[in-house]
């Protein structure tokens, strides 16, 4: 059989010498080109054999083959099955380990061929080896390169990487793709990727659409919720490259998946706290104005209704415009109501708190409800009386309840049943509604009407927003609700969906400490018949302190009057006697808690009773001064100078 062509080295024709070939052969140097005898000892050797093996011909020429192979080979009998393999099959062809003479070892393509003479006896082998350790060191790199990065890409747990081939299908699957996905490999290989996206998502074709995006634009990139093995759903951020060969034909895809659920939560997270910054901020500066406009038409009131009332005393009996007096005095009164509401929604106004029983209350207004509600309504009242008390505003509870009852009524046009419950409740950081730790009352109203939708809901406790005809509600009923309730320290709740009605809930702090709440409120006595007195009228509103005056007067006492601060502390100094001061609050230069502060100072044991209708304005440990909400009557103010007086001769 003719040897094999060693690197396409040309073989000896009719037409070439033994002498040119001998010179062709010797003078190759990138191959051992050399003849064993047929027992396998070396009878030729090259220059290019010299190179290789470091063995000179005279040193090699009669020595067995073998001694090229490792200790190991020649033990395992490598040398040997290579000859009788070449004689067998007519060749034989192997990579491995060769031994230079210097002990080294280099790694060797060889080539072994058997050579016959013209009747067929084997006259020796032919042998060709050429070092490939540059390409094999290249190779095993390169192997180790791809091993490396196939075992980074399998480590990876936080990403899916994997591979899909043209059609979509999935051809690996990395430890990260089966953390986020839930599949094994074993599961997953040969499935179509489309088996991760939800159901709607596949029958919009957003698998295919996404392949050719990323086919035609060379990348796609999307954000989107997809599906885990147990069906469960994470919102993914999605990246698919295409795959191409040199010579630009598509493999397939390069998909990278990762599970950003925290982080959209996170981000949802943080756009309602904007949101909720944003809603309280804007709900503070209606409350400013809000609370600014009802104090300024609080003290309005206070002149119109004050003036009304002494005119009305001065008219006789039968005096016809006593009707129109009276008329305008009611119209005076809802003015005066509807600036509580605004007031108590910017929290502005002044509290009246005891100690009451949420069931006494609810039970003392059902005569009320009754009257209020019609035939078509029934009121169901779900309220024990071992509730805990309470310390509230009586008054204004009962406005805020009855706005929620005559609410309940109106969303139920057609008649329909409100019922009022109240319960005792515990309040904590894993409540579903948000509010401060402690025990809480909450008196709900619930009714089965229309309901409101997200937008309404979120709306509904905003000043001046009605869902109500023209001329049907005044938007601040809800409004006045939410303050009260924040003012009382608890909060308003409002539970409702389209067709479903509303809940509306008012949680209140179970009061401290031992005090017994009263089950009847009745009016407070009259005060008892005064002794005239000189007081000093503060007000930096002329119409109010004209009117205060003229009050004070036609009870009997004398009346200083000084338009601020600075002005009240001058009279006192030259007028040799004043009993009382009586001032307003928000005054420019000194306010009336201001000026009660240095009255301490500079005349200490002169009352003070302070005239506003604004809360939480004690400044300066004058938490105790006396207070008489605006707008007042007579009689109000009569009962205040009276208490004031009483508690100086307590003291005295």
């Amino acid at each position: 059989m003719k040897p094999r062509d060693p690197g396409n080295l040309p073989l000896p024709t009719e037409r070439t010498d033994d002498g040119s070939f001998r010179l062709l052969v010797e003078g190759v140097l990138d191959y051992a080109i050399y003849l064993l005898d047929p027992a396998g000892n070396v009878v030729t050797w090259n220059s290019g054999a010299e190179r290789f093996k470091g063995y000179a011909a005279e040193e090699i020429i009669g020595s067995h083959f073998s001694r090229f192979y490792g200790e190991e080979d020649r033990r395992d009998g490598l040398p040997a099955r290579a000859l009788d393999i070449a004689l067998r099959e007519g060749s034989f062809e192997n990579e491995g380990w060769r031994v230079r003479k210097d002990g080294t070892r280099f790694w060797a393509h060889v080539v072994m061929d058997p050579i016959r003479g013209p009747d067929g006896t084997l006259l020796g082998f032919a042998k060709v080896t050429r070092d490939l350790t540059k390409r094999r060191a290249a190779e095993e790199q390169l192997r180790r390169s791809q091993e490396e990065f196939r075992l980074l890409v399998q480590s990876v747990t936080d990403y899916g990487i994997y591979m899909l081939d043209p059609e979509g299908n999935v051809a690996t699957w990395n430890a990260g793709a089966q953390r986020i996905k839930g599949y094994t490999e074993e599961e997953i290989v040969g499935q179509h990727f489309s088996r991760f996206y939800t159901e709607e998502d596949r029958a919009a074709g957003a698998p295919q659409r996404a392949l050719a995006t990323a086919l035609h634009e060379g990348r796609f990139e999307n954000e989107a919720w997809r599906v885990r093995k147990d069906g469960t759903r994470f919102w993914a951020s999605i990246v698919i490259d295409p795959v191409r060969e040199p010579d630009g034909t598509l493999r397939g895809f390069a998909k990278v998946t990762r599970d950003i659920t925290e982080r959209r939560e996170a981000l949802l997270e943080l756009e309602r706290a904007r949101e909720a910054l944003f809603q309280s901020q804007k709900m503070e500066a209606i409350g400013q104005l809000t609370g600014g406009v009802a104090h300024d038409f609080n003290n309005l009131l206070t002149a119109v209704i004050g003036s009304l009332e002494l005119v009305r005393k001065r008219l006789p009996p039968d005096e016809k415009n006593l009707l129109l007096i009276d008329n305008a005095m009611q119209a005076a009164r809802r003015g005066a109501a509807l600036t509580q509401r605004m007031l108590a929604f910017a929290r502005r106004h002044e509290l009246d708190p005891e100690l009451a029983s949420v069931a006494a209350l609810v039970s003392g207004m059902t005569t009320l409800f009754d009257h209020t509600l019609g035939p078509s309504m029934v009121l169901d009242v779900d309220c024990p009386a071992s509730l805990a008390p309470v310390r509230v505003d009586v008054n204004q509870l009962e406005m805020a309840l009855l706005n929620l009852v005559v609410n309940a009524r109106d969303a139920m046009p057609r008649g329909g049943t409100i019922a009022i419950t109240a319960r005792e409740l515990a309040a904590g950081p894993a409540s579903s509604f948000p509010l401060p730790a402690g025990r809480y009352v909450r008196l709900s109203v619930r009714d089965h009407g229309h309901g409101m939708d997200a937008t309404t809901l979120a709306r509904a406790t905003e000043p001046f927003f009605t869902t109500k005809g023209v001329g049907k509600g005044t938007g601040l009923g809800l409004s006045m609700v939410h303050g009260l309730a924040e003012q009382l320290g608890g909060r308003l709740q409002l539970e409702s969906a389209p067709g479903a009605g509303t809940t509306a809930s008012l949680w209140i702090p179970v009061a401290g400490g031992d005090d017994v709440p009263s089950q009847q409120r009745g009016e407070p006595a009259p005060a008892p018949g005064a002794a005239p007195l000189h007081i000093l009228a503060v007000d930096d509103d002329a119409l109010i302190l004209v009117n205060t005056a003229a009050m004070l007067e036609d009870l009997g006492h004398e009346v200083t009057t000084a338009y601020s601060g600075r002005e009240a502390l001058a009279a006192l100094a030259r007028l040799e006697r004043v009993d009382l001061v009586v001032t307003d609050q928000a005054m420019p230069g000194m306010t009336g808690t201001e000026l009660a502060a240095e009255l301490r100072r500079e005349h200490p044991g002169l009352p003070v009773l302070l005239a506003t209708g604004y809360a939480g304005l004690a400044e300066g440990g004058m938490s105790d001064l006396p207070r008489l909400n605006k707008p007042f009557l007579q009689a109000h103010l009569d009962r205040a100078i009276a208490e004031v007086m009483r508690g100086r001769s307590r003291s005295s």
